[in-house]
């Protein structure tokens, strides 16, 4: 049978008369006059070769063939029932669905784990399919695919599309192993320049925040090595005569805490901003709408 010929209203009209046995309190069930059910009906005698229901003096005898239809037809109507009620109303305690969420390295290691214990206890069926991105407009990139429902890294260039949201900062600070020699005595600016430095740059750029700061006083670091994995930094300063500038928050979550050595800057660098990114046509969704709010109410400051 070719179901485009089929109209869904000829189902529910089935289906309330299975229930009702009457073809007016069908017509009353549905919202549908006593005329219009029945011209339902002979359209349904039609489609399907069989009278379906026989009159009687108890009302309306399904037959053979009505009966066979019956259970599966309900169950076809109450799950896309269900379906269609998913995209109004969203109940995380009960909820099965699975969200796609990207993340750059540094909330993989600050944001996940809160995220999936916040999950377990208020959303235990939820399912998350997780990856990872680099450079930051590769969020736009997964986005507009639809790759993901949502990604959560430094912002993204300006596109009207794509809507944020801030989720935290980090500050900066300088790193150095415990025993390098710098770190007894205070870090000015003229011991900052002597030193060689690593740079973290997911992107490859040889010209960081700190070069960018450094150059609009009239100076220039060395860089020794640049990396482009955030969390390899505290390792590889732990073991070698380098200094690095990283956010303060990636020191607790590269084991790292003991060996290093951990100083101001010697000049002003604004923190730096996380956010939360989606696409505008995930924006009124209401399952979508839960899972942003769940991601921005998590207690990332503490």
């Amino acid at each position: 049978m070719d179901l485009h010929g089929i109209d869904l209203n000829l189902l529910v009209a089935f289906d309330a008369l299975m229930k009702e046995r009457s073809v007016t309190r069908a017509g009353i069930r549905i919202g549908r006059t006593q005329p219009a059910m029945s011209a339902a009906l002979s359209r349904l005698r039609g489609l399907l070769n069989d009278e379906l229901f026989i009159r009687s003096p108890a009302g309306l005898q399904p037959t053979p063939r009505a009966l066979d239809l019956a259970e599966p037809l309900g169950h076809a109507l109450a799950e896309i029932q269900r379906t269609l009620d998913f995209t109004q109303t969203f109940d995380p305690t009960t909820s099965t669905a699975t969200f796609s969420i990207a993340l750059s390295d540094h909330p993989t290691f600050k944001v996940l784990p809160i995220l999936l214990d916040a999950l377990r206890q208020k959303a235990p069926g939820i399912t998350l399919r997780i990856a990872n991105f680099t450079a930051r407009d590769d969020a736009i990139t997964l986005l507009d695919a639809g790759e993901a429902d949502l990604t959560i890294g430094v912002p993204p260039s300006e596109t009207g599309r794509i809507l944020t949201q801030p989720l935290f900062a980090e500050n900066f600070v300088c790193v150095m192993r415990r025993d390098h020699p710098a770190a007894k005595a205070p870090l000015d600016i003229p011991a900052f320049l002597s030193l060689s430095h690593l740079l973290v740059s997911p992107e490859n750029d040889r010209f960081g925040l700190v070069d960018m700061a450094l150059a609009k006083m009239g100076h220039k670091r060395r860089l020794a090595v640049t990396l482009p994995t955030m969390y390899a930094a505290p390792l590889l300063i732990a073991r070698s005569d380098l200094i690095a500038t990283l956010m303060a928050g990636v020191i607790p979550a590269s084991g790292q805490t003991d060996a290093l050595a951990i100083r101001p800057l010697p000049f002003d660098l604004d923190p730096i901003g996380f956010t939360m990114s989606w696409h505008r046509r995930n924006d009124v969704h209401p399952a979508q709408r839960w899972l942003r709010d769940f991601v921005a109410g998590l207690p990332l400051d503490e």
